[in-house]
């Protein structure tokens, strides 16, 4: 068995709808997906699965998200070393130490190259900082994410599909997979 996360694009339904996490677990174990676990109400699912592929569940996982909740909803899996490889890479360790909530990853189904800093570097601002890292894009907000321009540049359509965490939910992840 493989341990493995899959990372939901938004819990978010419609107006005043909210995925709630023990379906997101009935849906996995419908699919035959073990030992399901969420880590809050944001669309983080860990599960154990054999003979297939990160793309492999996210082709399962997202047919089967939009049946059951009836919506689309882009689904990014790692395994579970890759998820220990993402959270050894951050790029920000002291600003991770004393402003865990202002450091977020951006996890991508297909990596960013290097000019996805460039291309994004015009909206940072206010020491802002920008790195990709084993093609997922990290990102130091110096004062939030909520008034950042930057944050709201990073759309799929100039990124490509992915999903953000910050690093207090990285940490969390990681440190549920042991």
């Amino acid at each position: 068995m493989t341990a493995y996360i899959a990372l939901l694009y938004s819990v978010v339904l419609g107006p005043g709808r909210r995925v709630v996490m023990a379906d997101l677990r009935a849906m996995a174990a419908d699919l035959g997906l073990q030992e399901p676990r969420t880590l809050v109400a944001t669309g983080n699912l860990l599960f154990s699965a054999e003979g297939t592929t990160p793309a492999g569940l996210e082709a399962r996982l997202e047919p089967a998200f939009e049946r059951s909740f009836g919506r689309h909803v882009d689904i990014i899996v790692r395994r579970a070393a890759g998820w220990r490889k993402l959270v050894a890479g951050n790029p920000f360790p002291d600003e991770s130490r004393s402003e865990a909530r202002f450091v977020n990853v951006r996890v991508m189904r297909d990596p960013l190259g290097p000019d996805a800093v460039e291309r994004l570097a015009p909206y940072a601002v206010g020491g802002e900082r920008l790195q990709v890292v084993d093609g997922d894009l990290w990102i130091y907000f110096a004062h939030g994410v909520g008034q950042s321009k930057l944050a709201a540049a990073m759309t799929p359509k100039r990124l490509g599909v992915g999903t953000s965490r910050n690093w207090n939910t990285v940490r969390r992840l990681g440190e549920m997979l042991g």
